[in-house]
């Protein structure tokens, strides 16, 4: 038998190595914020799926550990950052520049404030944890009600891909938005700027919102197929949800006409896939996403420049940063299920005024778009990996149940999703429009603000420039032109009504202070081994002869082992041995003179993955002679 003591000897070796390696490659002082981290953060995709499914992890345990992911500060070392600056970067054109106005969107080799070769503040690396621009539950009260997930003050805004911040409103710079290399301009008051401002919304209900959108597409979908077997020259309304997007036209068998469709796609869809176009996208300011997921991915590589494995590849260093698998699709697994199952925000209690308030916010025309609830067909989200955007259900690993995260079920087997929105974006006129120089969407076109606690989340509209609810209402144009006329049309009491019942719309009380009671998972999160066989069960030393280990359930699996040697019990070996697809050890196992004549019998194993974990109870004995 392979004498356990030497056995623990190289593993000291190995371990001494280790932990040189890590202090030369880390700051000291981290051990014990590494001991801290969740173990789920330490699974793959793959298991933390199979988890949630047999059991072996609750939901709350993935969403503290998606917690842990949101609210922990990023480290050089984690791949915070790009690589070193390259200026060819600034020469790559993404889709919508123009010649005039070339300039790298994407985060690869950005240049750093001051040359400091760590943040950048404008378009991005901006922020060292998404907690810090998502911290205020509540800006009606004094002081502000702070927690997780909540939304940002001004000074939290992403600034997004500029090449002109006029901020001296200087004679030298030239006009943006209008005539690209255009002539000179005078002093006018405004500073000018061409890229696009951005105030971090909430996550409450983000769920409701997902699953709405997951619902629609797929209707958009149905929809699509039906226009494409429909006769020439028909139409089909796009019509889901009591949300209109507009119509195809059926030009030929199979192919369809998109000039019709409103509030979705591109801001020029010629060319594109109808599949890609029929996507409602409710995340983002813009409309761009369709996942929280697809938000965060992005989110991690602009305001971080942390490299999601599942965007880049594995062992990608795709910034440049010296650093690989920077964030993994384990950790973007349990991000997305703390996003989603945010609780949503609250209605209060209406009294007189208030609900008077609400009937004129209905007769003005505000709740046109926005809808004070939408009701899905299901209570279950489900969530993909990888995802699928025109088809929400393709890859589906889980479902999460929104009556279990605070939403109300409806008696058609949904649930209500009182989000004050159609999830569809409208063109808001010249005063609110950006001046952007790229076009992914129309400047002029947002998503539909969810009014959903809207009481607590001062500042208002996309950028925060509307410090109260009425100056936001009063910004209104384009689409929303008529609804804010009646509003200026109305009396002093009839407009208070109106904002008094948005200041009813809260966010809600304490969200996710639950997660902070949930501990670390105890059970073990990797599969388990179960029997062990030895055979031969008696072998000589002086002959060199060899057995085998035969573990059920162990297949590909390296074993911790506990043993005694004649009764007593031995230290246990870690990480030893190691087992083949079969469950059975891979390499031979031979005693030498080395080993000590005696009983041994193997008491306990379990998958040295599972370390910390209770060691799976067996008796198996193997006697060595001389």
């Amino acid at each position: 038998m392979t004498d356990p003591p030497r056995i623990r000897r190289a593993l000291v070796v190995c371990v001494l190595l280790l932990v040189v390696r890590t202090l030369i490659a880390a700051p000291q002082g981290l051990d014990d914020e590494e001991e801290r981290a969740s173990p789920v953060l330490q699974l793959s995709f793959r298991e933390i799926a199979e988890a949630l499914e047999t059991g072996r992890l609750t939901l709350d345990e993935v969403r503290r550990a998606g917690m842990e992911v949101f609210t922990r500060p990023m480290r050089s070392a984690d791949g915070f950052g790009d690589g070193p600056f390259d200026p060819a970067e600034l020469q790559r054109p993404f889709p919508g520049s123009t010649p005039e106005s070339v300039h790298s969107l994407f985060p690869g080799r950005r240049p750093t404030l001051q040359g400091n070769g760590t943040t950048l503040r404008v378009n991005g690396l901006d922020a060292q944890s998404c907690n810090e621009c998502h911290t205020i539950v509540s800006h009606d009260t004094i002081p502000p009600t702070l927690g997780i997930g909540g939304v940002g003050g001004i000074a939290q805004n992403a600034i997004i891909a500029p090449t002109v911040i006029d901020v001296s409103d200087s004679r030298e710079n030239r006009v943006v938005g209008s005539a690209p290399g255009g002539g000179f301009m005078a002093p006018d008051g405004v500073a000018d700027f061409n890229g696009r401002v951005s105030n971090p919304p909430f996550l409450f209900g983000g769920g409701g919102g997902e699953l709405l959108a997951k619902e629609m597409t797929s209707d958009l979908q149905g929809l699509l197929r039906q226009a494409r077997i429909a006769a020439p020259g028909a139409v089909t309304r796009l019509l889901t949800h009591g949300v209109d997007f507009g119509f195809l036209r059926t030009e030929a068998p199979g192919l369809v006409d998109l000039e019709g469709v409103e509030g979705i796609g591109f801001e020029h869809n010629e060319g594109r896939r109808p599949e890609d176009v029929l996507v409602v996208r409710p995340f983002g300011r813009k409309g761009e996403f369709s996942t929280m997921r697809a938000f965060d991915i992005d989110a991690m590589r602009f305001h971080f420049g942390i490299q999601p494995t599942e965007f880049v590849g594995a062992d990608v260093d795709d910034d440049g940063d010296g650093v690989v698998n920077e964030i993994s699709d384990g950790a973007m697994t349990a991000l997305h299920l703390f996003d989603v199952t945010n609780p949503p925000p609250v209605m209060q209690g209406l009294d007189p005024p208030s609900e008077a308030g609400f009937e004129t916010f209905q007769a003005i025309g505000c709740a046109d778009c926005h809808r004070p609830v939408l009701e899905t067909r299901s209570r279950y989200l489900p969530l993909a990996h990888p995802e699928a955007p025109d088809d929400p259900q393709a890859n589906a690993y889980y479902a999460v149940d929104l009556v279990r995260v605070g939403f109300a079920p409806s008696p058609n087997g949904g649930v209500y999703v009182p989000l004050f929105a159609d999830l569809k974006r409208h063109a808001m006129g010249p005063e609110l429009a950006e001046t952007a120089h790229f076009a992914e969407v129309g400047n002029d076109m947002f998503t539909t603000a969810r009014l959903w606690g809207v009481g607590d989340t001062a500042p208002y509209l996309h950028d925060g420039r509307a410090l109260d609810i009425q100056d936001a209402i009063l910004a209104h144009g384009g689409e929303a032109q008529a609804a804010r006329d009646a509003f200026t049309g109305l009396g002093p009491e009839s407009q208070g009504n109106l904002v008094r019942f948005l200041k009813r719309l809260r966010a809600p009380a304490n969200p996710n202070v639950e997660l902070l009671d949930v501990t670390t998972p105890s059970r073990p999160l990797h599969p388990q081994p179960t029997g062990l066989t030895i055979s031969p069960d008696t072998v000589s030393r002086s002959n060199d002869e060899c057995y085998t280990m035969i573990v059920e359930n162990g297949a590909g699996m390296t074993l911790d082992v506990t043993f005694t040697l004649d009764g007593v019990p031995a230290d246990p070996v870690i990480g030893w041995p190691r087992l083949d697809g079969n469950g059975v050890n891979a390499d031979p196992i031979c005693v030498t003179d080395e080993a000590a004549v005696g009983t041994y019998v193997f008491t306990g194993i379990r998958n040295t993955l599972n370390a910390g974990s209770l060691f799976v109870p067996v008796h198996a004995g193997l006697t060595v002679v001389e």
